[in-house]
């Protein structure tokens, strides 16, 4: 597998300490600061953490005692650093930081799940190619250039073995790191064949005309969880009352954003919280919210990750699945 520098300028920590709204931080006039503890949790700035800014505004942090501010974050991985030196508190992210921070021993662990795709019909991420590429089935991804989020993780795993699966030869991709609001812009500048994004990208490359080739998700390990939500040993260890608290809400967070009758406030977070047209925020495919860890299909993931040389080795799950 090709790996080239990213496009655009990533930052090695990529957290924006300025990047939540007033909603994310502010509790509501019911409360006072000094009635709450603060936590801090990093999240990818995509329509899935949904369910955790409408958690926020529904009150439902405040209940369990916790003032919670949203830290925007390119991924889980870039998230970590920032929470072992106790800068923030949690993380919600694709599994592969936690992957890679066990097989360091870093005391990293999940302690629930947050998403999971679609084990039929269409799911919440997909690789859209380029409608000037000529691509139209995975196994075509094969020797062209393909970005994901993040370089080892859940993306291109998926992808490779999406396209082996369709009979293309996984290791001549040239995956490239574009963090995903970037994609449309470097698909349309020819800069990339093809862009692995979740929603609203999904939505908003196919309504211009860019050609949806494969859910690598589904294709590879249907139901498999996209994001998962973690912390460390130290932080449960130092302040098991805050992790149990936290997790509590985010359960409650979770089966309150996946409950239909709450979906009107799930796509207003989104509105608050993303610059969207309202026809997209109102119609973009929402993930499977729930907060309990699906362990065989992460031990299936970092499987392939070891088969296709992402990972040198299985993580420690005994160690790793703390679930709260």
């Amino acid at each position: 597998m090709k790996k080239t520098l990213a496009l655009g300028v990533i930052a090695s920590l990529a957290i924006a300490l300025s990047g939540c709204t007033d909603s994310e931080a502010t509790p509501s006039p019911s409360s006072t600061d000094s009635d709450l503890r603060p936590v801090r949790v990093a999240a990818l700035p995509i329509t899935e953490t949904a369910a955790l800014w409408g958690g926020i505004a529904a009150g439902i942090f405040e209940r369990h005692g916790l003032a919670v501010e949203v830290l925007p974050a390119q991924g889980g991985a870039y998230a970590i650093p920032a929470m072992i030196n106790g800068d923030i508190e949690f993380a919600v992210g694709q599994p592969f930081g936690p992957f890679r921070a066990d097989l360091q021993d870093l005391g990293v662990v999940m302690i629930g799940n947050y998403a999971s795709s679609y084990a039929d019909g269409e799911d919440i991420n997909a690789v859209v190619a380029s409608a000037t590429s000529g691509i139209t089935r995975p196994a075509e991804l094969a020797g062209r250039k393909v970005s994901v989020n993040s370089l080892g993780a859940a993306g291109d795993v998926t992808i490779m073995a999406a396209v082996e699966a369709d009979g293309g030869d996984p290791s001549t991709i040239e995956f490239v790191e574009v963090p995903f609001p970037d994609v449309p812009a470097q698909l349309e500048a020819g800069n990339i064949d093809a862009g692995w994004v979740p929603e609203p990208f999904v939505t908003a490359l196919k309504s211009r005309g860019d050609t949806l080739i494969v859910y690598p998700y589904q294709a590879t390990i249907p139901g498999l969880p996209t994001l998962v939500t973690f912390t460390t040993t130290a932080l449960i260890e130092k302040d098991a009352d805050l992790v149990a608290d936290f997790a509590a809400a985010m359960e409650e967070t979770l089966e309150w954003a996946q409950n239909p009758a709450n979906e009107a406030a799930v796509r207003q977070a989104i509105k608050d919280n993303l610059e969207l047209p309202e026809a997209v925020a109102d119609t973009v495919r929402l993930p499977e919210f729930g907060w309990e860890l699906d362990r065989a299909s992460l031990e299936e993931l970092a499987e392939l990750a070891v088969k296709y040389g992402v990972l040198d080795r299985l993580p420690n799950f005994d160690r790793l699945i703390q679930q709260h």
